[in-house]
């Protein structure tokens, strides 16, 4: 059984996420200031996320936008689950392809000091949304 049932389930998990995230502005420093565009392309379900890092205060898109990003990051929505569980390793998940990437990916530093603040968050996201861990 699949972690996210609908798109709308995995929205809603990403909102609740970012909204956490976003209450520690100085947790996420390097993002907001890094003058990065992050498009997050998900499988199963399938879904996109738009972080815009280009100024404080992070912004967050749900859905499909227009234009372009510095870097997009292709992977399944349920192994961004598992990885922000800590149940999977994110740079083992890159290196085997089920990650995949457009762009520079050395200039996406500041996104895995967001994914660190994302992880201390995630595990109470799923615990309030019942999500099967």
């Amino acid at each position: 059984m699949a972690v996210f049932e609908s798109e709308e389930q995995f929205y809603t998990a990403m909102q609740a996420v970012f909204a956490a995230v976003s209450q520690q502005p100085e947790h996420i420093e390097t993002f907001t200031r890094s003058n990065l565009v992050i498009r997050m392309n998900f499988t199963n379900p399938t879904a996109e996320v738009l972080l815009d890092g280009r100024q404080p205060p992070l912004e967050v898109f749900y859905g499909p936008r227009p234009g372009t990003a510095n870097i997009e990051v292709t992977l399944d929505a349920e192994l961004l689950h598992r990885i922000w569980l800590g149940q999977v390793s994110a740079s083992q998940s890159f290196f085997s392809g089920a990650i995949q990437t457009q762009g520079n990916v050395m200039r996406a530093l500041p996104l895995m000091d967001l994914f660190r603040v994302c992880e201390e968050v995630y595990p109470t996201v799923v615990e309030n949304l019942n999500l099967d861990s």
